[in-house]
Parts: structure tokens; sequence; C-alpha cells
């Protein structure tokens, strides 16, 4: 049966959301372009679906609030947060703040995982640049953990689309993802510890790099309202599928939701 949790606000929860709706704000609509009698916010309700690439119970359901804001200067999007240090028509440097990672909880691990101590989401901060094109965007981050749960530092590098039908603006995505050791370790290692503990194989995780693919669609409904719509997939690294703590190789995440335009 699936796990289902509603408006569980934690950081675990923003992350899940983080990862299957992340539309660019280089690539996302010109806040010129909006209804003069709007003031750029949009605030709503999403549904989301996925799995966890741990072996632990059954598929993950979350209700979570959603905020959308971009006024050229700061936005929030998703559960990203940033500010922009040069925007133009080609270039674009920004400063971020985004949860990532993932969450591991022993109460819902299989077997001997059960004994294993719990995972928590990273606090990223971080710096993008993005490159526009006529083709597309080319975007590059780099962040770090100021939380200090995993300690690890993550880089991405990503190309970005956007089309536009009428009412339906469609955001599909694809890129490769890097994190150190320290972030692998933390979050599929197995320590001497919890290994003499539990019996579960010991287990150093390196350095990997790991792809995905994001496909993310808003459709206007009319002046106030509009659907949106995520699909995420990301294939874990050798070095991360080799863990005795995962059972998932690929995993995703499909998300539903409604926003209002004030």
């Amino acid at each position: 049966m699936p796990t289902i949790k509603f408006s569980r606000l934690t950081l675990a929860s923003i992350a899940t959301f983080s990862t299957c709706f992340m539309v660019s704000p280089a690539l996302a609509s010109d806040s010129h372009n909006q209804d003069e009698d709007k003031i750029g916010i949009q605030v709503g309700a999403s549904v989301i679906a996925g799995n966890n690439a741990y072996d632990t119970d059954g598929t993950e359901i979350r209700v979570l609030p959603s905020l959308i804001y971009d006024n050229g200067k700061v936005y929030a999007r998703g559960s990203q947060i940033g500010g922009y240090v040069l925007s133009d028509d080609v270039n674009e440097v920004s400063v971020f703040l985004q949860p990532g990672g993932y969450e591991f909880d022993p109460e819902d691990a299989n077997g001997a995982l059960k004994g294993l101590d719990e995972r928590e989401i990273s606090g990223l901060a971080g710096v993008s640049y993005v490159r526009r094109t006529p083709i597309g965007g080319f975007r590059a981050q780099l962040a770090t953990d100021v939380l200090d749960n995993s300690g690890g530092t993550v880089a991405r590098l990503a190309y970005l689309a956007r089309y536009q039908n009428n009412k339906l603006t469609v955001y599909p995505s694809v890129g490769i993802e890097w994190v150190n050791d320290t972030y692998n370790d933390y979050y599929f290692g197995v320590s001497d510890e919890e290994s003499n503990k539990t019996g579960v194989a010991k287990y150093e995780a390196k350095s990997s790099v790991s792809p995905y693919v994001n496909v993310n669609a808003t459709y206007d409904l009319n002046s106030d309202w509009s659907l949106i719509l995520g699909q995420n997939v990301a294939y874990l690294s050798d070095e991360q599928y080799d863990s005795p703590m995962v059972k998932d190789r690929l995993t995703y995440r499909t998300m539903l939701g409604a926003n209002y335009k004030f």
C-alpha cells in the first residue's frame, strides 16, 4: 500500500517537491508578460508520488503547498529560493538555497536496515550559471551542504528547453549530477559501527556521476488558475546502487497540482 502523508512540511518533503518541479527561472515566463492586474505570485497545492531508492516500504505520496515568484531580482520556485547577481539576454548568474539529498528513515526500512542510523536532508547553498542560446539553455551549478548533515558537495550540468503552444508550456531538461565522496558516503555508506550493530555489510561510497531527466509543464486554465505537471527520473550511479541500503536503481517523482495567480 502507498504511504500517504498530508502537508508534512519537513525538509524531506520539500526536497521531494524540488526534484519534481524545478522550472529554471532562466527559461520561465518573463514577468513583463504577466497580466497588469497581477502582482506575480502563484500559490497552490500539489500531489507528488514517487519511489525511494532505499530498501523501504511502498510508494510515497505527499500533498504539499507550492509557491512561485520572480521579480527579476529574487525568486522562489519549488523549494529553491535565490537572487540574481547578473541577468541579461544571454547570461544569468544567481545564488540559491535549496534542500537536497535523500531521506532514510529506519522505521520504514526492511530487514536489518531498520537498525541503521537516520539520514537527513542536506541544506544546499550554491551558485548557478545559465547560458541562453537559440537552441535552449545550458546550466552549471555548484552547491555545498551548509547544514552539515551530509557535509557534501554537488555539481550539476544540464540542458534546458522551453516549448509553448497557446496555453500549454513544457519545460524538458536533461543533465548529469556529480556528488563527492562525503555526500555519497553519508547517504549510501554503512559504517563499521552500523555494520557491527546490524549485520549489514560495511560499505564506503566514493564520488560518482548520475544522469537525470525532468519534464515539467504548465497549462493556463484562465487568467487566474493554472495546472502544473512534473515528471522526474534519475539513474543511480554504481557507487550508489551497490550500497546494501539500496533497492531501486531508478528513482522517479510524479507531480500534479494547481496554482492560483495573484
